[in-house]
């Protein structure tokens, strides 16, 4: 009889596989040290309430704020970091609840700091910043937040508004307790043919089944329960957009989709050019879908099909240091300055690579402006771990360049720029695996790794986008929807994205409705803008145009210095154009062909 396999406690992991958490602090004395001092810090905050009239004032307040800032940020990493090795540790449970709690009484602190900014006229400011030389590089700070000012209502109305934030919230945490606390899906045969109870955690795994009976029934009984709540769902959804729509208005925004995306200076075009660019695309999705379906060797294509591995390969054992070194082949083209800083972070203890007893799941990157990036893996010695490995350290070089390029207040990037990196990473990796692999069968199944990779994050995410964008204008036309209206809007959808090889299973009209991503407007097409700046940059890397490389990192090194759209023009990629994406399709139709000279 086989032995269990157990996993290991955290004392149990060589030191060389943990990341180095004690630079940030030595112990816990000297984080509640650290703590301590915070609190009677960050108090003093308070002194400039009503007192922001001079340059001088300013300077002083904003000097303040970065050191307080700086040092809860330190806190903060160190506290939630020590929790996630071991979440059944109630040391450090106790130190992220303590860090936590305060950080929300100490953003109250200096709440007054942006309305007393906008009280200041444009002239006064920048008077003061050509006066004091210190104030000059607030000035994107101060012009980002003047840009506001249309848009910020009283004192009392923003008093009244954040009173009701609560309140306006509640669609989307009704959402979250019926589907994750309340609903039930009954019970269906496994692939040995036992009862299982059927859930929203395990019908991703029924759902790519190799028997198809399993994966039918998982997916009509998963959507036939979602419609039986259709009414609740669709009144739920309506009542979030219209939360939103009220904002917009309240707010003096034209529309939903301008208050969305104006805060971060994103033209309206890049939303609709995604979606013009996706729709002249969806022959491509259609061809994809055909050639699956051939793959498969089914006579009809239903929706349950679509993501059943079409093609499988016995799994890899990669150990770790081997994954590092194909990484490292992989990243080449990207030089060997950002080489040196990827072997930086494997040996100087950024990476907490391997699983543990109590340690959270999934994978991350994260850090602040005076730590180093820190990244959680639970490596599994699979492929898909080599890549999770290249994603992460992508976001952490982006962070390492941007805190040593950027001021403290310029460090963060946005959502838009977040998953660039990560993605050009990803891009690279797989280029160079699908390029030296061999072996056939691996090689197409490189080849549908990429493609599945375009069709769920590009094609897939515009079509949530376009969903988005009728549903908020019908309501903002005075059209009610009802779960009939939505049931509709998404059953079309499917069949325009789908195409002709796909049978779209009626079920599937139910599908919006267990979609939690519609209740933060206007928010997923990122994913797709991100991966396609991502193919963007990967594409002229390795195409080796004139200052490729150096554009990229330039766009590293900006951290939120700028607005999204204007650091990556300067680096080259302009997402006011249809061009990016276009670029992510030629790469979705070279794949395609790839795959189907691969299996003539």
């Amino acid at each position: 009889m086989s032995e269990t396999k157990k996993v290991k406690l955290r004392e149990e992991i060589p030191s060389e596989y943990k990341w180095k958490i004690e630079k940030v602090y030595e112990d816990t004395t000297a984080w509640e040290n650290d703590f301590k001092s915070l609190k009677e810090e960050g108090v003093k905050l308070k002194d400039f309430s009503g007192k922001l009239t001079t340059g001088e004032k300013i300077l002083e307040y904003l000097k303040l704020n970065e050191v307080i800032s700086r040092k809860a940020e330190k806190l903060l990493i160190y506290a939630h970091l020590r929790s996630d090795e071991n979440t059944a540790n109630s040391e450090f449970q106790v130190l992220k609840d303590k860090i936590d709690t305060y950080l929300s009484e100490l953003g109250s602190y200096g709440a007054f700091f942006v309305p007393e900014i906008l009280s200041l006229s444009e002239e006064f400011l920048m008077g003061e910043i050509n006066k004091i030389p210190e104030l000059k590089i607030y000035e994107f700070l101060f012009k980002d937040i003047l840009k506001e000012k249309p848009h910020t209502l009283t004192k009392e109305m923003e008093e009244l508004m954040a009173s009701v934030s609560d309140c306006l919230d509640a669609p989307y945490n009704i959402h979250n307790m019926l589907t994750n606390a309340d609903m039930t899906f009954g019970n269906i045969k496994d692939e040995d043919g036992h009862d299982v109870e059927l859930t929203e955690g395990n019908y991703s795994s029924f759902v790519r089944s190799k028997n198809r009976e399993v994966r039918e029934t998982a997916f009509k009984t998963l959507y036939t329960s979602y419609k039986g709540l259709q009414n609740t769902l669709a009144t739920s959804l309506s009542a979030s957009l219209k939360n939103f729509i009220f904002g917009s208005k309240t707010r003096n925004y034209k529309n939903s989709l301008e208050y969305a995306l104006k805060p971060n200076d994103i033209p309206l075009e890049v939303y609709h050019n995604a979606i013009n660019t996706i729709n002249k695309n969806l022959p491509l999705l259609h061809r994809y879908i055909g050639l699956k379906k051939k793959l498969l060797g089914l006579d009809e294509m239903h929706m349950y099909d679509l993501y059943v591995p079409a093609i499988e390969v016995p799994k890899e054992h990669i150990e770790y240091k081997d994954g590092i070194d194909i990484i490292l082949e992989g990243l080449k083209p990207l030089g060997e300055e950002y080489l040196s800083i990827f072997k930086e972070g494997i040996n100087n203890g950024w990476i907490d690579v391997y699983e543990n007893k109590g340690k959270r799941g999934g994978a991350y990157s994260w850090g602040a402006y005076d730590t180093m990036p820190y990244v959680l893996l639970n490596y599994n010695y699979d492929i898909n771990d080599v890549s999770t490995l290249a994603h992460e350290m992508g976001h952490s070089i982006h962070s390492y360049y941007s805190r040593k390029y950027q001021p403290h207040f310029y460090s963060s990037y946005t959502i838009f720029c977040a998953e660039v990196a990560s993605t050009t990473n990803e891009a690279l990796l797989i280029h160079h695996l699908i390029n030296k692999e061999t072996d056939k069968n691996k090689k197409l199944y490189l080849i549908n790794q990429e493609l599945e990779q375009i069709r769920t994050t590009v094609f897939r995410q515009l079509m949530f986008g376009e969903f988005e964008l009728i549903t908020h204008e019908s309501i903002e036309k005075g059209e009610p929807l009802s779960s009939e209206s939505l049931n509709k809007i998404w059953l079309d959808l499917n069949k325009k994205y789908h195409g002709e090889h796909m049978v779209v299973d009626n079920e599937i009209e139910s599908e919006w409705s267990r979609i939690p991503h519609f209740y933060t407007d206007f928010y997923v097409y990122q994913y797709a803008t991100g991966y396609a700046a991502a193919s963007a940059f990967a594409n002229s890397i390795l195409d080796g145009e004139k200052d490729a490389v150096e554009k990229y990192i330039g766009f590293l090194k900006s951290g939120g210095s700028d607005y999204p759209i204007n650091i990556l023009k300067k680096a080259g990629v302009d997402m006011t154009t249809p061009e990016p994406i276009d670029a992510t399709m030629e790469r979705f139709k070279e794949l395609l062909d790839m795959l189907e000279n691969e299996i003539k």
